[in-house]
């Protein structure tokens, strides 16, 4: 008999990539996310490619690999793909502490967080 298979979440021209984990605080991340959305996956990566900030490299990473899924697992159209949605998701966070004056304490946050990209096939325009 079996349990029934879930349907899929997202539309037969969407795929996505999750990465969790990412050593970057939440609020840092989505800048680079903003930067992406809406833009085709082409110009995605480029902006990726020159950006000055660290964690636009796992971006990148993570925007490759759902072009790659589209690609192999959807078959969809590499060229005609743009970033449909990017969000960005709070992670655990590391609780450090350093010692202040007069017997203090100064509390360190090491946040981490996770990002999901999706891409989307555009339509024919006719």
């Amino acid at each position: 008999m079996g349990k029934p298979k879930h349907p899929r979440r997202l539309g037969d021209n969407e795929a996505m990539a999750v990465a969790r984990n990412l050593r970057s605080s939440p609020r840092k991340l989505n800048l680079v996310a903003q930067s992406i959305r809406g833009k085709s996956a082409e110009a995605a990566l480029a902006e990726l490619s020159f950006s000055k900030r660290r964690i636009a490299r796992d971006v990148k990473k993570v925007l490759q690999s759902a072009v790659a899924n589209a690609e192999n697992n959807h078959q969809l159209d590499v060229d005609r793909l743009y970033v449909a949605e990017a969000t960005v998701g709070k992670g655990f966070v590391l609780k450090r502490w350093r010692a202040r004056a007069r017997g203090r304490v100064g509390r360190i946050l090491k946040p981490w967080s996770s990002i999901t990209v999706i891409v989307r096939e555009r339509e024919e325009t006719a």
